[in-house]
């Protein structure tokens, strides 16, 4: 049976590239046979983090989500404080915790690079609210 995994990477200054990270993230664990989730893709398209109600109620469905996974992914070489508050939710749960570099999520194995095809840019509209 396939991992749940949570992939967490940071949201803020360069939208473009930190939801590239977060897309090439679960692309890499899809080739690795896992099922990721992130709330950064998914949330951020349908909630306005400016609204605090709304920014409020994106942390209680991530962490409700991170809660079902079977392991959390830091995604990237930057720690954000909503990574942070991830790592400890993880750690309060008992979820393993894996570290995931930008060398090891843009290096990938001849079995991976045959899975897709890395160099297609992610598909979806630019966004104007961030999570």
């Amino acid at each position: 049976m396939r991992k749940l995994v949570y992939i967490s990477s940071p949201l803020f200054g360069d939208e473009k590239r930190d939801r590239s990270l977060a897309w090439h993230a679960c692309r890499m664990a899809m080739a690795r046979g896992n099922t990721p989730f992130s709330a950064h893709l998914l949330y951020s398209q349908l909630l306005d983090c400016n609204d605090p109600a709304q920014r409020e109620l994106e942390t209680r469905l991530s962490g409700q989500m991170l809660s079902l996974c079977d392991e959390l992914w830091l995604c990237g070489d930057v720690i954000s404080p909503g990574m942070a508050a991830d790592e400890q939710l993880a750690k309060e749960q008992d979820i393993p915790v894996k570290y995931v570099s930008m060398e090891e999520i843009t290096f990938r194995s001849p079995d991976e690079q045959a899975w897709e095809e890395w160099t297609e840019e992610p598909p979806w509209p630019s966004m104007t609210t961030l999570c």
